[in-house]
């Protein structure tokens, strides 16, 4: 299902990504339960996988999850209307961290 039939939540969690040849950090724009926007200077390229943790602030949770690059913004203007970053859609979720999402999709 396209993560666009779902509520999001303007949130801003930072975010570690890794790929088999690199790592950066990122921070959340916005997360829903399928998948999230990710602010990052260095956006990976489009359908790239790779394995990334949210870190849930003013808790202990930390979200791990695979994903794959659905948007990447690699090219583009880096303003208001067009943040450099990527879309992601969650390939491999726990059922917990997608309700810890949802949770805050609904507040």
């Amino acid at each position: 299902m396209d993560d666009r039939h779902f509520a999001r939540a303007n949130v801003k969690w930072p975010v570690f990504i890794s790929t088999d040849d690199s790592s950066r950090d990122g921070v959340t724009m916005n997360v829903s339960p399928c998948g999230a926007y990710i602010l990052c200077g260095n956006p990976l390229r489009l359908n790239e996988v790779f394995d990334m943790t949210i870190d849930v602030p003013d808790s202990d949770w930390l979200i791990e999850a695979r994903a794959e690059v659905v948007f990447s913004n690699i090219y583009g203007p880096d303003d208001k209307i067009s943040p450099r970053g990527m879309g992601v859609r969650f390939l491999t979720i726990a059922s917990k961290d997608r309700q810890i999402i949802a949770k805050e999709v609904l507040q």
